[in-house]
């Protein structure tokens, strides 16, 4: 009789072993994800060849997994990711030029997308040259042309930026004497550092934000006759039920701000390196480590 209490007792305890096992492996799976009452699972449209999107997208990743978060970075063109936020196909995109660069989209499918507000408010085209060239202005640099080797490297002949250099600046300034170079950004990029390692003057165009203010002794020349146009502000856009299913990080997002120093900052640290990077994810949480205060803040 007591052997088949015991027998008994034990089976039970087996039992109530595993059932409570299975209890809690189920109340893990149930509480995977952030506790603050938002979805788990986040995916953000990141535009192809756009780094200050990617960037700011690598650093909310980085920091949403930590906190139980399950991020998705898609790359795609601008044009496919503000129709996706549109219709929910991502919940999130970093990088929304406004009011001008992206003002079609907008027009398009600002009805069916959350403006979240604005993360940095410096964002314009520029003509930049070494720190010490002699010059401050566009207006100075056609009478010292030849101090620049009568040169000005710019990037991609289809960009938008060398639009606004055929049509405005060059015809706006009298640069026409002037040998108006295209062929990509690193190709820039390579000029623009093999010129300054060498004390020597060189004139690029380039666009804030952009690792390279962090990389190399560089300004920008004022533009007095606005060809280049006014600073613009880089937004954070949501879907139209971002809110509703994300009310905590939306209200993270809404707050927060990535000064031009930082952003080139952790650009510089991304994309200044030897080779090609498939995954920024361990160069994104050294970056997060050295700013360890300003990071812990983006989630107070």
């Amino acid at each position: 009789m007591k052997k088949r209490l015991f027998a008994a007792i034990a089976v039970a305890a087996v039992t109530l072993v595993g059932v409570t096992a299975c209890a809690s492996s189920a109340d893990s799976g149930s509480s995977s994800g952030p506790s603050n009452g938002d979805k788990a699972d986040l995916s953000i449209g990141v535009f192809n060849g756009w780094p200050e999107g990617e960037a700011a997208s690598y650093l909310w990743k980085t920091i949403l997994e930590k906190k139980g978060y399950s991020v998705e970075l898609k790359n795609a063109d601008a044009g496919p990711v503000f129709a996706g936020v549109s219709t929910g196909a991502y919940d999130l995109a970093l990088d929304g030029w406004l009011p001008t660069t992206h003002a079609a989209y907008m027009k398009k499918y600002g009805d069916k997308i959350t403006d979240l507000g604005a993360w940095n408010s410096d964002a314009k085209l520029t003509v930049a040259v070494n720190k010490d060239a002699p010059i401050d202005s566009l207006d100075q640099l056609a009478a010292n042309a030849g101090k620049f080797d009568n040169r000005i490297v710019g990037i991609e002949p289809g960009a938008g930026l060398t639009a606004a250099m055929t049509d405005k600046v060059i015809p706006g300034y009298g640069l026409e004497k002037m040998k108006f170079i295209t062929s990509s950004t690193p190709a820039m990029l390579s000029e623009l550092k093999s010129a300054t390692s060498k004390d020597e003057n060189i004139a690029v165009t380039l666009w804030r934000p952009q690792w390279a203010y962090d990389a190399f002794p560089i300004k920008d020349l004022k533009d007095p006759k606005g060809t280049l146009g006014t600073a613009e502000s880089i937004h954070s856009l949501g879907s139209t039920s971002f809110t509703a299913d994300y009310p905590k990080l939306a209200g993270w997002i809404k707050d927060f701000k990535l000064p031009s120093k930082l952003l080139f900052s952790l650009e510089n640290d991304m994309y200044n390196v030897d080779g090609s990077v498939d995954d920024y994810t361990p160069i994104v949480e050294k970056w997060i480590a050295k700013n360890q205060d300003y990071v812990d803040g983006l989630t107070k």
